[in-house]
C-alpha cells in the first residue's frame, strides 16, 4: 500500500522539489486561513457586540438606571462599530431609504449566506433615520452561547404571528427573510429564491394592514459562499434543522443593499398573491442590481473602482 509520504517523496523525486510535504501543508494553512479568517472575525466582531451590551447592562445595574435611554445608547454605539466595518471592508452603501414610510411596514429581504449585509442595513438605518427595525430570527439563534442578550437588545425574536402582528399594529418596522436559514446555506450563484410556500409573511401584512417593502443586497453571494452544493450537508441539514453547513469567504466585495417600492396594502388580495407579488418584486431588484451567475473576481473590481451593475439613488 501507498502512503502519503511515499506519494509526497515521488512527487519530489519527480519535480525536483524537495520539502513538498512541508510546503503542501504550509500552502493549506494559508488557503484555509484565507477563506475562514474572515467570517471568524465576524464571529469575533458579533461577541464583541455582546460584550458591549454586557458592560451596559452592568453600568444600568450599578446606577439603578435601566432606562430606555441608556438601552438607546448601547444601540447608537453598536451601530456606529457596525457601520465603521462595513464602509472599510465593502465600502456599503444603502440605496432607497425613501421607500421607508413613516408608519409601520414589514420589509422582506433576501438571505445571503452570512447576513451581515442586514447587520451593516439595521445599524445605517438606525444612523440616519433613527429607526428600530424588529426583525424575525431563526430559532437556532437564540441556543447559541452568548447570543440571546444580544438578539434581545437588537429586538430580534423568533417570529410569532400575534408577536408580529402586534408590533406592526404598534407602528414599528419590521423585517423577515423568507427563505431563512435554508436559503442562507443552499441558494446558489444565480440568487435563487428558496421560499417553498410560505405564505406567513404575507398573510401577517394583511392582517396588519401595512406595506411590504422588498430588499436585496448587491454581491453577497459573492463575499460569503457555503458548502451547501455538499448533498450530504443539505440531507444533514433537512434532518437536523441545525446549520452545520460551513461558511467560508468574506471576501472585500462591493456590497449595495437596494429598497424597492413599497407593495401597498390592498384589502382585496390573498396571502398567495400578495406573497407571489413580493417575490417577483425581489426577483426584479435581482435583475436590475445583480450581475449573474455570480462572481466574486467581478465584485471585488466593483470593490475597488470598477462599476457594478445599474447603480441607482
Amino acid at each position: 500500500m501507498i502512503y502519503s509520504k511515499d506519494l509526497a517523496y515521488i512527487f519530489e523525486e519527480w519535480s525536483g522539489t524537495k520539502y513538498f510535504q512541508e510546503y503542501f501543508l504550509l500552502g493549506l494553512c494559508w488557503l484555509l486561513t484565507a477563506f475562514l479568517a474572515v467570517p471568524f472575525g465576524l464571529c469575533c466582531f458579533v461577541y464583541l457586540s455582546a460584550f458591549i451590551i454586557q458592560i451596559f447592562d452592568k453600568i444600568s445595574q450599578l446606577t439603578g438606571n435601566s432606562s430606555n435611554k441608556l438601552q438607546r445608547k448601547c444601540q447608537f454605539v453598536l451601530a456606529n462599530l457596525w457601520d465603521i466595518l462595513g464602509k472599510i471592508w465593502h465600502g456599503y452603501e444603502l440605496h432607497g431609504l425613501e421607500n421607508i414610510p413613516d408608519g409601520p411596514a414589514l420589509i422582506i429581504y433576501y438571505h445571503g449566506a452570512f447576513p451581515v449585509d442586514y447587520i451593516f442595513f439595521i445599524s445605517r438605518l438606525l444612523l440616519q433615520m433613527k429607526i428600530t427595525c424588529h426583525t424575525v430570527v431563526d430559532r437556532f439563534l437564540f441556543k447559541t452561547p452568548g447570543f440571546r442578550r444580544l438578539l434581545e437588545a437588537l429586538y430580534m425574536f423568533t417570529g410569532m404571528k400575534k408577536d408580529c402582528l402586534s408590533l406592526l399594529k404598534d407602528g414599528n418596522l419590521m423585517s423577515i427573510a423568507p427563505g431563512g436559514t435554508r436559503e442562507a446555506l443552499f441558494s446558489d450563484e444565480t440568487y435563487k429564491i428558496m421560499w417553498g410556500n410560505r405564505l406567513g409573511y404575507a398573510q401577517v401584512a394583511i392582517d396588519a394592514k401595512v406595506p411590504i417593502i422588498p430588499m436585496f443586497t448587491q454581491n453577497i453571494r459573492e463575499g460569503y459562499k457555503t458548502l451547501g452544493f455538499i448533498r450530504a450537508l443539505k440531507w444533514l441539514y433537512e434532518y437536523s434543522r441545525l446549520p452545520l453547513v460551513p461558511i467560508y469567504g468574506g471576501y472585500p466585495v462591493k456590497l449595495r443593499t437596494y429598497l424597492g417600492e413599497p407593495i401597498p396594502y390592498d384589502p382585496n388580495i390573498t396571502a398567495e398573491q400578495l406573497a407571489e407579488k413580493t417575490k417577483t418584486a425581489i426577483q426584479d431588484l435581482i435583475n436590475k442590481h445583480q450581475k449573474l451567475p455570480a462572481n466574486t473576481g467581478r465584485a471585488l473590481l466593483e470593490r475597488f473602482g470598477g462599476n457594478g451593475k445599474k447603480k441607482t439613488k
